[in-house]
């Protein structure tokens, strides 16, 4: 077995903010929905490896009414602190507060927490 995606959700019309939080801040490609679900609003993401294979897909819908994820969260392990760094640089450029109160909590890694352009809460470690 093995994890295909995560899904967080955003209210409608939030896709160009998951756009900001999730493409520009963390860097993941948006990916097109398949045609029979794109009609549902929503974005795709996918992060891959320098051979061009998925390490990791979020996808985020559209849910109506929209309450965000403060406790349950998709958790991206990034390749070194240089890049967890870089891309929490880049999520303080763009406007997002990262938390930093977890660095040396969770053994064998440094990790912080954000919130998505929706309050949805979203881990990062190396």
């Amino acid at each position: 077995m093995r994890l295909h995606h995560v899904q967080v959700c955003c209210p409608s019309g939030g896709e160009d903010d998951a756009r900001r939080f999730y493409g520009e801040g963390l860097g993941l490609t948006e990916v097109e929905k398949p045609a029979g679900l794109a009609g549902r609003g929503g974005a795709w993401f996918r992060a891959y490896d320098e051979e061009g294979r998925v390490t990791a897909e979020l996808h985020v819908g559209v849910e109506e009414p929209f309450a965000p994820a403060r406790k349950a969260h998709p958790a991206f392990v990034l390749p070194s602190l240089q890049v967890l760094e870089e891309v929490v640089s880049r999520l303080g450029r763009l406007g997002f507060d990262v938390d930093r109160s977890e660095w040396n909590t969770f053994a064998g890694y440094h990790r912080v927490h954000v919130n998505d352009a929706h309050a949805n809460r979203v881990e990062l470690l190396a």
